[in-house]
């Protein structure tokens, strides 16, 4: 192509699924155009200040949604280069090989995926070699089978987390070093300190989950993706630059315009093939914006099922009390699965447990009363240790992203499968006492989004689902449209089934398939 707003493939977003496909295709043959509704982070030293970043909400989105009663709320989300994996606590682990088949859980039954997991087994690899997964093999007794260990070795614990894995064992349990994307110093000194420990010891506070990076040590898709292939003369990528819509021909086959704002000023795009990855709710948002006489009900929606079956996990951050002082800068270090398929009580799944980033006094007075004096939460923070607990929530059609009238996001959600997560935090609670910690959990929602559950939107998946029914599905098993031959969706949209574990791997591994689908369809050398 020759204009200079046309382009082989245009990607919409540069998250976990639009960043990776971006740096999949840099390289060939074909123009890509990456277009992100935000822009850079800058690297500042409000990156590290909880303030900044739980108190004022710097880099977060100003926008409101609504809820299905119409009420507003600001939803815990990120436009920036690099998406929402800016903030990301980069806990980056596959599916269990048991997930992508149906799976029974205590309220239903989790659809099977369209594709195995050795469909995506190679991707997984490659995905955890580009994004610098640290973990260790054989320690997750659910861990799906592998063909080579981790390239790098697992984060080490700091000395209160190793004491709980140790408490742990001494239940029968099986701590595993938690799989984490991020860029340590063993390439410049193998046998040294692990840096972003000791810069964290010296601001005072740790500062990774739930922050963006003022390092660049943190394996995000702006670091490790988006910028090595801007480094490439096939890849342009147009930041601050919000799609409206798009518009199809006559017979509504394929796409032929994308029309965007672009620093305040209207601009239309053409690519041969468009590929949606702005994030499950925002995709759909898009795709429903894009309604036409060709598509009445929303862009690729004859099945009507764009924005349903929207899923976001049942999260739970909780906070106990360790009776000695925890030093942690970095806690997040472990994981354990031991009730991820079910318990000796239960024949049914529970759910995920890892740790979280090190709170502190000023994330724990967001939420505390407002007259609690300094020295309490001091306290508190110096005995916190974080946990983080999933559980699969199923996919619901009545749980979907709509427009109202105005074209603002409504998102519908009513929780589901709740029962084994109260299970599962129950589970913690019951071994608080042999893990040296008061017998309580305190939640804590500053990661969550503080408004009402439903801002916490970090693990949003499901709203353009694939398979290879086109009436119950929006993509094929490529991620293609069903109805439109050069749309895809590459962002957590095209998943079947939630699952329990963090969903970023899974779509970086996806993208990394798609490009290579993509590279053939185009013809291109990858």
């Amino acid at each position: 192509m020759t204009d200079a707003t046309s382009y082989d493939v245009i990607i919409i977003g540069s998250g976990a699924g639009g960043g990776t496909l971006a740096y999949r295709l840099a390289g060939s043959g074909a123009h890509v155009l990456l277009l992100e509704r935000g822009d850079f982070i800058p690297r500042e030293a409000d990156n590290w200040d909880p303030e900044a970043i739980f108190d004022a909400g710097k880099y977060k989105t100003k926008e409101r949604w609504q809820d299905k009663e119409g009420r507003s709320f600001n939803p815990s989300t990120y436009y920036a280069v690099g998406g929402n994996t800016k903030v990301y606590g980069s806990a980056l682990m596959r599916m269990r090989e048991a997930d992508f088949g149906a799976v029974q859980h205590h309220d239903g039954v989790s659809p099977a995926w369209p594709i195995g997991y050795d469909r995506l087994a190679p991707y997984y690899a490659e995905a955890e070699q580009l994004y610098h997964v640290h973990g260790e093999a054989g320690t997750d007794p659910t861990d799906p089978p592998r063909n080579a260990p981790f390239a790098h070795p697992p984060v080490p614990h700091d000395d209160r987390v190793e004491r709980l894995a140790r408490d742990l064992e001494g239940l029968g349990h099986r701590p595993f070093a938690l799989p984490l994307g991020l860029r340590l110093n063993e390439q410049d000194d193998p046998d040294g300190p692990f840096l972003l420990r000791e810069l964290y010891r010296v601001n005072g506070n740790e500062s990774f989950d739930g922050y963006p990076d003022l390092t660049g040590l943190k394996a995000d898709a702006e670091t490790v993706c988006v910028r090595p292939a801007l480094e490439h003369e096939n890849v342009t990528l147009h930041p601050n630059t919000y799609v409206e819509r798009l518009v199809t021909d006559s017979r509504g086959g394929e796409v032929k315009e994308v029309i965007a704002e672009r620093d305040g000023e209207r601009v239309t795009y053409r690519g041969d093939v468009v590929v949606v990855s702005c994030g499950a709710i925002n995709s759909a948002a898009l795709l429903l914006r894009s309604a036409s006489d060709a598509h009445p009900d929303g862009l690729a929606n004859g099945s009507d099922q764009v924005g349903r079956n929207y899923m976001a996990h049942n999260n739970a951050a909780l906070l106990a009390l360790s009776r000695e002082p925890n030093a942690s800068r970095f806690q997040k270090t472990l994981g354990l699965n031991d009730f991820y398929f079910g318990a000796d009580d239960t024949d049914y799944p529970l759910g995920h447990i890892q740790m979280l980033g090190k709170s502190n006094a000023t994330q724990l007075a967001t939420e505390a009363p407002r007259m609690t004096p300094n020295m309490a939460l001091d306290k508190m923070a110096a005995h916190a240790l974080d946990f983080w607990l999933t559980t699969e929530d199923l996919p619901d059609p009545e749980n979907r992203v709509t427009l109202d009238a105005d074209g603002q996001i409504q998102l519908h959600y009513a929780r589901n499968n709740t029962t084994p997560h109260e299970q599962l935090i129950q589970k913690l609670k019951s071994m608080l006492g042999a893990l040296g910690c008061e017998n309580r959990l305190i939640p804590c929602s500053f990661y969550l989004g503080k408004t009402i559950p439903l801002a916490g939107v970090a693990h949003q998946v499901g709203t353009c689902r694939f398979g290879t029914d086109a009436d119950t599905s929006v993509l094929d098993v490529h991620c293609r449209t069903h109805e439109v031959d050069n749309l895809y969706v590459v962002d957590g949209s095209f998943f079947a089934s939630n699952t329990g574990v963090n969903p970023a791997l899974t779509i970086m591994a996806n993208a990394l398939r798609v490009g290579d689908h993509l590279l053939e369809r185009l013809g291109v050398a990858g």
